[in-house]
């Protein structure tokens, strides 16, 4: 029997009401339509923690952040553990990464003076490199430098604006373009160097994961694509009252308004991310829009080249994003938090004709990122390993729902600072209490801090998140509700790989296949 084919993508900071298949009514996202359209579209799909680091760990293993406990870029992953690639590898197999899984090694293994420990952009262990993309640019950089551009540095430098380019009147400063070509961008280039490969081995089964780093900053585009929105037609970010009135609801709040900078979003940007003006935050969320139209171009060219060589049909094609991005939803920047912004990701699954889908569909109930490594690898008809935490979507695929599927998401957020101690210091907490969790259903959403006061939103009725109901007396039955559902899907879910098996007189008996 002929393998399936693979083409697991991921982009980065992908939010999921930037779809114009589910509606957004202003974005063009041409190839990732028309992949909904030959596939399945999962609306309720959340991603487990943010940022990138650790949500890829997540939907690389199929672990919640509670039980792999890489939590924060730059925190080692657990050697111990197997994961997407390393399974497939068991089936033939030969999983290639194409961008970056952003993954820190076990120091245990290494020793803790490794030179692996520069750079928190480690390779999964168990995928081949066809091409990284680590957050140097290096290797895009050497691409750029010998077609004749001018680099101006290391890393992110390459994002500073064209100097050349003269600002037409009325536009704001961010509206000018990047230096490099849109034929040149990083994306561009990632794109080429799959297609390349793809050409190379036309009737070779592969497994392939595609990473595009947009629409992840710097928030700047290629001439080509820098005029493509208006921000005139760009909605509005959600506010309730002033950067003020929300400090005072909290105190988390408080510490991501003085922590997020505008250089981490633009470069020479100065200055706190919350004190963006207008002008400026609308002309970002234009430009957002057009970094993901390119990466759906280019995406698009990869998906040409399996049609060209007859592969397309046979095709697994998994299209998600690590996290999203606030866009100054509730004056914030970046994938922070707790709101749904930075956590409410899309899901798009394109299944090999032979499957025999019925496609076009939307499925709404609740999957996470977690779902994503058991979905492949069933699909493959490989077995799930007891280690994973999320389940096969496959039977939705066949048109079903699993009895006692979820009714709730949850994700982790951890905002300790383990060198400068920012949020430690700013709010009296230590670093194990720097952390909160989140219990998110079709009603309510239940905020948990370990050592700051709870949220509840009622999301069905207030779904901008407006109004903290944690402290309201009518409310009380709901946070006590919350807190269980929470609890028992902690102890539910605690890292447990061995515990349904035993010792005994005829050797290890238990049920190995559960967790």
């Amino acid at each position: 029997m002929t393998k399936t084919n693979v083409l697991f993508v991921t982009l980065d900071q992908w939010r999921a009401d930037h779809l114009a298949a589910t509606g957004n009514p202003t974005i063009q996202t041409p190839t990732m339509d028309a992949l909904c359209a030959d596939g399945v579209t999962f609306r309720n799909h959340f991603t487990c923690i943010a940022p990138c680091g650790p949500s890829r760990t997540t939907f690389l293993t199929g672990m919640y952040p509670s039980n792999h406990r890489s939590i924060r870029n730059g925190t080692p992953l657990n050697h111990s553990l197997t994961n997407l690639a390393f399974e497939a590898r068991t089936a033939g197999y030969d999983p290639t990464l194409w961008g970056y899984t952003d993954t820190t090694p076990d120091p245990r293994v290494l020793g803790e003076d490794h030179e692996a420990f520069l750079t928190y952009e480690g390779v999964m262990p168990g995928f081949s490199v066809g091409q990284q993309l680590p957050a140097n640019s290096i290797p895009w950089l050497e691409y750029l430098a010998g077609k004749g551009y001018d680099i101006p540095g290391p890393g992110y430098a390459i994002y500073f604006p064209d100097p050349d380019y003269k600002l037409p009147p009325g536009r704001h400063p961010l509206f000018a373009p990047s230096r490099f070509k849109a034929e040149d961008s990083e994306t561009h280039w990632l794109a080429d160097q799959l297609i390349k490969d793809l050409k190379s081995k036309p009737s070779d089964p592969f497994f392939h994961h595609l990473t595009f780093l947009r629409p992840h900053p710097p928030f700047i585009s290629p001439p080509e694509y820098h005029d493509l929105y208006k921000p005139s037609d760009m909605p509005l970010p959600v506010r309730d009252g002033s950067p003020d009135d929300m400090r005072a609801k909290h105190p988390s709040l408080a510490l991501m308004y003085q922590a997020i900078p505008q250089d981490a979003f633009f470069m020479e940007g100065e200055g706190r991310a919350v004190d963006l003006d207008e002008e400026a935050t609308q002309q970002i969320r234009a430009t957002y829009q057009s970094l993901i139209t390119e990466a759906d171009h280019n995406l698009g060219r990869v998906i040409a080249t399996l049609k060209e060589q007859g592969q397309y049909d046979e095709t697994l094609i998994v299209v998600t994003s690590d996290h999203g991005e606030q866009l100054g939803d509730h004056y914030l920047w970046g994938k922070i938090g707790f709101y749904d912004e930075s956590f409410h990701i899309p899901l798009i699954i394109k299944p090999p004709k032979s499957w025999n889908v019925a496609t076009g569909r939307e499925i709404s109930e609740f999957t996470e990122s977690v779902d994503l490594m058991p979905t492949i690898l069933d699909g493959l008809n490989l077995p799930i390993p007891r280690q994973c935490d999320g389940h096969s979507l496959m039977p939705f695929l066949n048109g079903e729902t699993p009895a006692g599927w979820r009714r709730a998401v949850h994700w982790l957020y951890d905002f300790r600072d383990p060198v400068a101690q920012m949020p430690e210091t700013a709010l009296n907490i230590k670093s194990s209490e720097c952390n909160l969790l989140v219990h998110r259903d079709a009603e309510f959403k239940y905020v948990h801090f370990a050592a700051l006061p709870p949220l509840l939103f009622d999301v069905k009725n207030d779904p901008d998140e407006t109004r903290n109901l944690a402290e309201d007396p009518d409310y009380q039955g709901v946070v006590l509700d919350c807190v269980q559902e929470l609890l028992s899907w902690r102890m539910r879910y605690e890292y447990g790989e061995l515990v349904n098996l035993s010792a005994s007189d005829n050797g290890l008996v238990g049920n190995r296949m559960a967790r």
